[in-house]
């Protein structure tokens, strides 16, 4: 194992008679690429969980909860409420009205065994149409965050790659460089040793 000494803080940018202008270039890259992929992480992170959470309080105002009956015998009988477990719905048939009067229907989940004409709340969005009941504010801040940190962490791996990529191009020419200077100069040392 090669001793490399005590960690230098900051050595990238040290004034060095033997750094490179390949050493400067490259530590201004790894510094670009690590900023650039924290900013696209947490811009991407917090724009798209704001939305998301925008988006579930725009569906809390805007999705009413509506009665609807059901316009056929739910499948299972009256005993199968006793024998499934608590809560457990099947899908049926069922029709509302919306808030224009417009009569609509649509599958959903009710009781088994439940008979026809029995009301089930269903939620509706402004055009009548069916759909899930809103999430509530604090599952809205939980979806929020996972789908931003999601995005965030998409945004963050362009730069971080490209970065890397970047960085191993530029390791590649700087050894092509030892290999021709080497190569020009190594001759001038004169002798040869031999062990």
């Amino acid at each position: 194992m090669a001793f490399r000494g005590p960690k230098v803080w900051l050595w990238r940018w040290r004034r060095n008679p033997l750094k490179r202008r390949a050493d400067a270039v490259e530590a201004w890259v790894l510094l670009a690429a690590w900023a650039l992929t924290a900013l696209a992480g947490v811009l991407a992170g917090l724009a798209t969980a704001g939305t998301v959470e925008r988006g579930m309080a725009r569906e809390r105002v805007e999705w009413r909860p509506v009665v609807a009956l059901l316009t056929e015998q739910a499948p299972g009988t009256a005993d199968s409420r006793t024998v499934t477990p608590s809560g457990a719905t099947i899908w049926a048939k069922v029709r509302w009205s919306a808030q224009d009067g417009s009569t609509h229907t649509g599958q959903a989940r009710v009781r088994p065994g439940s008979g026809v004409g029995t009301p089930v709340t269903v939620w509706t969005d402004p055009e009548g149409r069916l759909v899930t009941k809103p999430a509530s504010p604090s599952e809205a801040r939980s979806r929020a965050a996972l789908v931003g940190g999601l995005a965030g962490v998409s945004a963050a791996s362009v730069p971080f790659v490209a970065g890397r990529a970047l960085r191993s191009r530029l390791e590649s020419r700087r050894i092509d460089q030892w290999g021709y200077e080497w190569a020009r100069f190594g001759p001038l040392w004169g002798g040869r040793t031999t062990g």
